[in-house]
């Protein structure tokens, strides 16, 4: 009950807004209860009257009856309505709330548990918690309702009262003990869910790979083992749920037949009359089947609503997951001077990605980064927009050390265009508007004109409002990258990283989108990871990154010169050609 109350004032305060719905749910509540007592009394005065032929009191018992049940339904209607806008409200709230918080997590955090254990949390659990006030007050509604009944039962005869409230206490100890055993389960069965999820998640982006892998048959396997264990859990947990029914309801069965007897007794004595013990006996199904079913409904719906609301806040008050850490300190009017002091890192705390690196870049410079695969190049953008924290070492921009720095500071000023850029399941135009609210037309189509995809958006049927499909896969990959450097360019932010961004262009198309980065140069500090080299030639200067440290710099001309590393790459991407 404790945790329960904690729980629900959590989502109190997530969904204040909608409290004056919650209040109307407590109010019909009420009326539910009093409408509990009314109704059995004047139930069993019509079964008197009825049987002793008066017929006038009769009429007016039973119009009496007619107006409390029509009350009732209105009653019922304006319960469920507020229920319902109460839930709608408390889901978006929810939501949003842990879609915020999830955009905080560390990155490391979500590759290490996967994609699935978050869209469960964000979509079903969220489901669930709302679920509390809608099924969970319904159920809440129908039991205050019979406990009404219980009320009224005790005011008829108090004997019939003692045997339905201890037939209630072991019915209700039952539907604990099942309560209980079922959530412990149910939480087996969400972790398994979790991992089909994310297994899910990754069959629906990777059927690319895994067709051209010949991997379909082994992934295919491993997903059927995760569903076959997440059935096993369900199973279990299903089993559990018959066997505690089935036991009840021989137990239920066996109290009607005593109850029965109970009543036989009670009219042979005097103690009440048959059209009473005929009310008495009618309210059987309230008190043992509809009240205890009710009660037991209410039980797992609290259990599902506690696991869900752990899950959730979980990440809300950051209690499972880290969170990414940065300061207060706001730099208004970046420069774009960075600096790399001593830095090291490593992804999973044994190789080190990078060394004790070192290097400085200045405002206004293009400098390209250049390597072979799994030096430590996409690392350091990484580190420079703070995706990952780094384990020792001190990167600084414009002199200030980036954890000193608030988020704003450091992402409001870097645009990333990156080898693998996500584009959404939006418009054109709206994957633009994700960017820049705001952004006219005109400079959408001056970006693509810059990125050299104009044409292409202009031979579209739909041209701006044309859906792209999920990840751009209705682009080829040339046309993907475009629209990812179309879309960062309009952020126009004093730093610009590209991060292997022309790696799937033509010739031709990487040489227009070259032109375009010359055109940049000296206005904006720029920063090039390229798999190329004749993309960089004409950058200021070129750092050449070997097993996590910067081995050389200077010009293409002077590396080639001087270094024979570089001149080797060099040679090797000539060859290729």
């Amino acid at each position: 009950m404790k945790e329960t109350i904690t729980n629900l004032k959590k989502v109190f305060k997530v969904s204040n807004e909608y409290r004056k719905h919650f209040i109307l749910i407590f109010l019909t509540s009420i009326i539910q209860i009093i409408v509990g007592i009314i109704l059995p009394l004047y139930t069993a005065k019509q079964i008197t009257l009825l049987t002793n032929n008066i017929y006038e009191e009769l009429i007016l018992a039973s119009l009496m009856v007619l107006g409390i049940s029509m009350i009732n339904e209105l009653n019922t209607l304006i319960m469920g309505i507020a229920c319902n806008k109460f839930r709608i409200g408390t889901i978006k709230n929810l939501q949003i709330k842990l879609g915020t918080e999830l955009l905080k997590i560390r990155e490391k955090d979500i590759q290490t548990n996967g994609t699935g254990t978050f869209i469960e949390r964000l979509t079903n659990d969220t489901d669930n918690m709302a679920d509390m006030f809608t099924h969970g007050t319904g159920y809440i509604s129908r039991t205050l309702m019979n406990t009404g009944i219980f009320i009224a039962i005790f005011i008829i005869n108090k004997y019939v009262f003692c045997f339905y409230f201890l037939v209630a206490i072991i019915l209700t100890a039952l539907h604990l003990t099942k309560s209980n055993k079922m959530a412990k389960l149910d939480i087996q069965v969400r972790k398994q869910r979790d991992k089909v999820s994310s297994l899910v998640g990754e069959l629906v982006r990777g059927e690319k790979d895994l067709k051209m892998l010949s991997a379909k048959q082994t992934f295919l396997e491993k997903l059927d083992n995760e569903i076959i264990q997440k059935n096993i859990k369900s199973y279990n947990r299903r089993k559990l749920n018959l066997s505690y029914s089935l036991l009840i309801k021989i137990l239920s069965d066996i109290f009607i037949f005593t109850l029965i007897i109970l009543l036989i007794i009670l009219i042979k004595k005097n103690i009440i009359s048959s059209a009473i013990a005929v009310a008495l006996f009618t309210y059987k199904t309230n008190i043992m089947t509809n009240f205890m079913d009710n009660i037991s409904l209410l039980l797992e719906e609290v259990k599902n609503f506690n696991i869900s609301t752990s899950r959730v806040f979980a990440i809300i008050e950051n209690k499972e997951f880290q969170q990414e850490k940065f300061s207060t300190n706001h730099l208004d009017n970046i420069q774009g001077n960075f600096e790399f002091k001593n830095v090291s890192f490593s992804y999973n705390d044994n190789s080190k990605v990078l060394n004790n690196m070192s290097f400085k870049i200045n405002s206004g410079e293009t400098v390209a980064f250049v390597g072979r695969s799994g030096a430590g190049k996409s690392t350091i953008f990484n580190l420079l927009g703070k995706i990952y924290d780094i384990d020792k070492g001190q990167i600084l921009i414009d002199n200030s050390d980036i954890n000193t720095l608030d988020e704003d500071s450091i992402r409001s000023n870097i645009t990333v265009i990156s080898q693998n850029p996500y584009i959404f399941n939006m418009s054109i135009r709206d994957n633009f508007h994700l960017v820049k609210e705001n952004i006219s037309d005109k400079e959408i189509k001056e970006a693509l004109k810059l990125a050299c995809l104009d044409e292409f958006v202009n031979s579209l049927p739909h041209k701006l409002n044309t859906i792209i499909g999920e990840g751009g896969t209705n682009l080829s990959g040339g046309q993907k990258q475009r629209l990812a450097i179309a879309r960062a360019l309009i952020q126009k932010t004093k730093i610009i990283l590209f991060d292997e961004a022309t790696s799937a262009l033509d010739n031709e198309t990487q040489t227009s989108i070259q032109k375009a980065i010359d055109n940049l140069k000296g206005e904006y500090t720029i920063l090039i990871i390229a798999h190329r080299l004749s993309t960089i030639k004409n950058s200021d200067r070129i750092l050449l990154v070997e097993n996590g440290k910067i081995t050389a710099e200077g010009t293409h001309k002077e590396l080639l010169e001087n270094n024979n590393n570089y001149k080797k790459l060099y040679e090797s991407e000539q060859i290729e050609k």
